[in-house]
């Protein structure tokens, strides 16, 4: 079996604005992200937001694309819009598509869902606690029941997005707050995980569960079998 595809996409603003981000993350989270799947037999392209005029996703660029993962934060409203309908479309086509941290609140990912996508936040050094809640999902392999993250931006419910079609994480914070931190949909032909954990001056990605849980994600969301479809084409009766 070919290498899975994988684009890993980051604003790569705070990295190089930030000096506690900077620190963390000193080639942007993209390739942080990149190296330390190196080892999971994946063909990975990065792409950021000022890479083109196209951020880094032309038609081509997705079209060679199986799973694309997407950090956003503080510039969601400079993605252009035919880029993230774009992103939408490939999706509904099938591509699988990993939306990190706060890319809940990404153009993409809020199309996809329909809802707003808002949450309550806290950043405050909270420890966070990570609940596999579906030990049985491939999602969750290699990953124990629980493991901790001694700082990470509080997100808390109410999160308003439609029902999950299944649960795979519950975040709990130091001051009792509670969240679904990991959620998987489906669009179309396409494979959706929203994880969590990633707050750009924490150092969520060095936490070798939290790459088990992206490697593992990525493999899930690859599309099974690359197919050709076109909406509304004619076709014979069955005989």
């Amino acid at each position: 079996m070919n290498p899975i595809r994988v684009t890993i996409w980051n604003e790569f603003h705070h990295e190089l604005t930030d000096k506690r981000a900077k620190a963390i993350y000193p080639d942007g989270i993209h390739e942080h992200l990149a190296k330390a799947l190196k080892a999971e037999d994946l063909d990975i392209t990065t792409a950021w937001l000022k890479k083109d005029r196209h951020h880094g996703l032309s038609e081509e660029v997705l079209a060679q694309t199986d799973v694309l993962l997407w950090w956003g934060h503080c510039r969601h409203d400079k993605v252009r819009d035919d880029v993230a309908d774009r992103v939408v479309a490939r999706v509904q086509q099938g591509m699988g598509f990993i939306p990190l941290h706060s890319a809940h609140f990404s153009k993409p990912f809020t199309r996809l869902m329909g809802t707003s996508c808002a949450l309550r936040w806290r950043e405050n050094d909270d420890r966070c606690v990570v609940w596999n809640v579906n030990p049985n999902h491939p999602i969750t392999q290699g990953v124990p029941l629980y493991f901790i993250l001694e700082k990470e931006e509080m997100y808390c419910e109410y999160f308003f997005i439609p029902q999950p079609e299944e649960l795979i994480f519950l975040s709990w914070f130091d001051g009792g707050n509670a969240f679904r931190g990991g959620c998987t949909f489906t669009r179309g032909l396409g494979r959706i995980f929203y994880f969590q954990p990633g707050h750009e001056v924490y150092p969520s990605y060095h936490n070798e569960h939290v790459q088990r849980v992206i490697a593992n994600a990525i493999r899930w969301a690859r599309p099974p079998e690359a197919r050709e479809f076109r909406a509304g084409a004619s076709m014979e009766p069955v005989v």
